[in-house]
């Protein structure tokens, strides 16, 4: 998309930086949004590095979950121009349990879902009254589809931001505003996330330029699920497990049956059947 602003929450590293960099190269001037430090201030030099002739970068010091942080950003953004580009992308990952961990509960939330309900809306409002093409893109995870067993905190959070950008395309689309919205889902990638937990990049794990390269390719195609692959699961097995777990519901299966010993062969015989 030619001319105006591309701003990426949790744009200072991992899949949000990798994504900035590819605005940049594609002439747009980009504003990263990150907790403040060291690693903003580098992100935006390397970005600036890069940018085409009369395109900028800014960085803006925000912390998602505060709302009156997320405003600001979207007031610095408009005074310097159009945003062609919203990219709700901060996220964090902490350890919870069902009947534990509360303030995991509670911080994880307030970044990883309203950090994106808060980017729409302080944004949407005045991207929608320019009436300019323009393109939202919310940053999920496929532990908010198929929601797996060991953090139930994340996946309620990234189902939430599952629900809440199919409610924004539609509301989108009835209001017949020339922005285009996508749940983006990355697969396996090696992030700073993971990389705290596993020093080398696994080979199953794809690097944030090559999940980013996908978000591109299937955003041009005009698809709003976008769920990425990596080196280990396929498109086609993808869908498989999407499937399977919408099965629980329209089969009355025990919640979370692909894990679940009683439904572990039959499970593996449905991925593995066409």
């Amino acid at each position: 998309m030619a001319g105006g602003w591309a701003v990426v929450t949790g744009g200072a590293s991992g899949v949000g930086f990798a994504a900035a960099e590819r605005f940049a190269h594609a002439g747009l001037s980009v504003m990263l949004a990150d907790l403040p430090g060291a690693a903003l201030d580098n992100a935006a030099k390397s970005i600036g590095d890069i940018l085409k002739t009369g395109a900028e970068v800014a960085a803006v010091p925000t912390d998602v979950s505060d709302v009156s942080a997320v405003q600001a950003l979207a007031d610095a953004a408009f005074a310097h121009g159009e945003v062609a580009i919203l990219m709700n992308n901060a996220g964090i990952g902490l350890p919870s349990s069902c009947w534990d961990q509360a303030n995991s509960w509670r911080t994880t939330l307030e970044v990883n879902l309203f950090g994106v309900i808060n980017g729409l809306q302080a944004f949407l409002p005045r991207m929608v009254a320019a009436d300019r093409p323009a393109v939202v893109i919310n940053t999920g995870s496929k532990q908010g589809i198929t929601t797996p067993p060991g953090n139930p905190a994340y996946n309620v959070s990234k189902a939430g931001v599952k629900a809440a950008t199919e409610s924004l395309a539609h509301e989108l689309r009835e209001a017949g505003a020339p922005i285009s919205s996508h749940l983006f889902v990355p697969g396996f990638t090696y992030t700073g996330m993971v990389a705290a937990r596993i020093s080398e990049r696994p080979a199953a794990a794809w690097t944030s330029e090559q999940t980013v390269s996908y978000l591109i390719s299937k955003m041009a195609a005009g698809d709003f699920y976008i769920l990425c692959p990596d080196n280990d699961v396929s498109p086609e097995r993808d869908k498989r497990r999407v499937k399977w777990a919408v099965g629980d519901i329209i089969e009355n299966r025990p919640a979370l049956s692909r894990w679940h010993p009683d439904y572990a062969e039959a499970f593996a015989d449905f991925e593995k059947s066409n």
